[in-house]
């Protein structure tokens, strides 16, 4: 018998159940070959999802037999909360720069799609495995460095604790043993690793990463209210604002991405668009220590 709560859904089962939800939202159909093709089920097994997700929201499909497959119907309410335009977006971007294979894809119809290209961040597979491998078992490794700072690299050793993207490229937030700080250190500038050890450092001191600022941004101030009001449409604001929230080590990296770290009057509005409302407060926490 075909349970019919939630609770008792297996992850795989509730990983099929989500992608009939896919593509009964987004594409407006599914059927049986859609999710037989997607996981490599038998007719038996897909026939069991299609009926399991009818018992979960017998208000969200029906069988059209004109069509033979299901249709979504207008009464449809989800019942997974993984349906925003975020995850749909990124699955297009992934296709897009060559991430996401289009046949692990689950949307059935592509749109016609691309990307502005980013230069290529030269992280090596092994390294980024040593790395994640040093992360799990906190450990320290020692790494040979190239940095803007030194001509030359460095052996040095370092205690990483957690990854980040600062939007362009990939970091390391790591102990630095050598210079005994927390910094950011580019995966791409790691030349070489040659050894490992155990490590007493705790991730918990890393006071910038656990602890997160608040940045407030507004509508240019020297748009008209119809360009204020399309910002604020873009950005999501309420009130004529809107939060963003991000950790205090990746606060350098959020302000530059989003153009505000230089004067607002050193651009014209139309292109600023936006800018930081509790500048002030901000200021006092933007120290970024990195490699």
């Amino acid at each position: 018998m075909v349970s019919n709560d939630r609770s008792e859904l297996r992850w795989g089962v509730e990983q099929r159940l989500e992608f009939i939800e896919f593509r009964l939202f987004w594409e407006g159909h599914v059927n049986r070959s859609d999710v037989m093709t997607q996981f490599g089920l038998s007719v038996n097994q897909a026939s069991s999802d299609l009926s399991r997700y009818i018992g979960l929201a017998p208000q969200n499909m029906d069988y059209d037999r004109s069509l033979r497959t299901y249709v979504r119907q207008p009464g449809f309410r989800p019942v997974f909360d993984k349906l925003d335009a975020g995850r749909y977006l990124a699955q297009l971007r992934s296709v897009a720069e060559g991430i996401l294979d289009q046949d692990d894809c689950w949307i059935a119809g592509l749109p016609a799609y691309d990307s502005a290209p980013t230069p290529a961040r030269g992280v090596d597979p092994a390294t980024l495995r040593s790395v994640v491998d040093a992360i799990r078992r906190s450990e320290a490794i020692e790494v040979q460095y190239q940095s803007l700072s030194n001509p030359e690299p460095r052996w040095r050793w370092i205690a990483p604790h957690a990854i980040a993207f600062d939007g362009f490229r990939w970091h390391a937030r790591a102990f630095c043993v050598t210079d005994e700080v927390f910094k950011d250190f580019l995966l791409s500038r790691i030349l070489d690793i040659r050894a490992s050890r155990a490590s007493d450092v705790l991730p918990e001191n890393d006071q910038d990463w656990h602890t997160f600022a608040t940045l407030e941004i507004g509508p240019h101030p020297a748009l008209s209210e119809t360009q204020a009001k399309v910002i604020a449409l873009d950005y999501g604001m309420k009130g004529g604002k809107a939060e963003i929230r991000v950790r205090r080590a990746l606060l350098y990296y959020a302000l530059r991405r989003l153009g505000l770290d230089t004067d607002p009057a050193a651009r014209k509005p139309q292109d600023q668009q936006i800018v930081l409302l509790n500048h002030i407060e901000v200021q006092r926490r933007d120290e970024r220590v990195v490699e």
